[in-house]
C-alpha cells in the first residue's frame, strides 16, 4: 500500500503567516492545496493521511510522530513563502530537503520542484537544503514546498486563486506518482 502524509504547513492561528495586507492566511492556501492533492492522490490508489488539522495548530513534533508511527512512504509539507514583512520582488518556487537527506528525498524533491515550476510557470528557485523539523525528524523521504511568495503582489494574487491552487495540487500528485514509479532507480 502506498502511503503519503500531507502537511498543510503551519496552522490556522500561526502568527505572522499571512500576506502583508492580511488578505490571505498562509494556512488557507496550504490547506486548500493539500485537500486538492489528497483527492488526486486517492484517485491514483494512494492512501493519504493529513498531519494538520483545520481547528488547531498541530505542533511540529506531533506532525512528525504521526508520520513516523503511521509509516508513511513520504512526507510532503505544503507552504507559501515570505521574504520580510512587506511587499517585495522575491518570487518563485523552491523545495527543501534536509541537509543530509536520503537519496529518495532528493529524488522526490526533484520531481516535485520540476512539476511545480512546469505547472505554474513561476521562477525555478531550485531544490535547497535546510534544517526544518519536518524534513529532519521524519523517518521517510520528506520535502517542504514553497509554492510562491505571499510578500510578492503578483504571487499573492496567484496564491489566492483557486486555479493556481489546483495547478499546485496537480503538480504535487503528478510528482508523487512519478516518484513512486521511479523509486527503484
Amino acid at each position: 500500500m502506498k502511503k503519503i502524509m500531507l502537511d498543510a504547513g503551519h496552522g490556522p492561528a500561526t502568527p505572522g503567516k499571512r500576506t502583508p495586507d492580511g488578505t490571505l492566511l498562509e494556512f488557507a492556501f496550504n490547506a486548500s492545496v493539500s485537500a486538492y492533492a489528497e483527492k488526486l492522490l486517492r484517485a491514483e490508489g494512494i492512501t493519504v493521511m493529513k498531519a494538520h488539522e483545520s481547528g488547531r495548530d498541530v505542533p511540529l513534533a506531533e506532525r512528525v510522530r504521526k508520520a513516523n508511527s503511521w509509516g508513511a512512504d513520504a512526507y510532503i509539507s505544503i507552504h507559501a513563502n515570505a521574504f520580510g514583512t512587506g511587499w517585495n520582488e522575491a518570487n518563485g518556487i523552491e523545495t527543501y530537503i534536509y541537509p543530509r537527506a536520503q537519496r529518495q528525498s532528493e529524488l522526490l524533491a526533484g520531481h516535485v520542484q520540476a512539476a511545480l515550476v512546469s505547472a505554474t510557470g513561476r521562477k525555478n528557485r531550485g531544490v535547497k537544503r535546510a534544517n526544518f523539523a519536518v524534513v529532519r525528524d521524519t523517518r521517510m523521504p520528506a520535502v517542504l514546498l514553497e509554492c510562491g511568495f505571499m510578500t510578492n503582489r503578483t504571487e499573492a494574487g496567484l496564491l489566492k486563486n483557486d486555479r493556481y491552487r489546483r495547478q499546485c495540487a496537480s503538480a504535487i500528485a503528478f510528482a508523487v506518482v512519478n516518484w513512486y514509479y521511479g523509486k527503484g532507480q
